[in-house]
């Protein structure tokens, strides 16, 4: 009888610690940028993802992938601290490719509860003239 006593206590103390682990969360400001229109001849755009550890626990990116080769994104490198911000900036380079439309994903990957978040460039790219 002593024993199981002890044993549900263990398995309660366990379960207490556990849920009370810090996590890191991220929060972006938005997962979506539109280029809107450009010009062929002017094929490079960058733009800049925000975002936010709301967690309570340091945020590590550990990768960001896109799923393109003309898709190049840039982040953060050090832990981002709880309420701090961090950015990822992604380049898109339509040169040689056809005009028109696109949408592009980087996959991101991190140590926070959400493990992976999906951000999308898009744009149209005219032919120039």
């Amino acid at each position: 009888m002593k024993k199981i006593l002890f044993i549900s206590m263990m398995l309660i103390l366990c379960l207490g610690s556990i849920s009370a682990q810090k996590v890191a969360e991220i929060k972006f400001d938005k997962q979506t940028y539109n280029f809107g229109k450009f010009s062929e001849s002017n094929p490079v755009q960058k733009c800049t993802f925000t975002f936010t550890n709301v967690g309570n626990a340091p945020l590590v990116i550990n990768q960001a992938m896109a799923s393109c080769g003309c898709t190049v994104p840039s982040y953060t490198k050090a832990p981002i601290a709880p309420g701090a911000k961090g950015t990822i900036t992604v380049t898109y380079n339509g040169k040689g490719k056809f005009p028109g439309h696109f949408k592009k994903s980087i996959t991101i990957k991190t140590n926070a509860k959400t493990e992976m978040v999906r951000l999308y460039v898009e744009g149209t790219m005219e032919e120039a003239k």
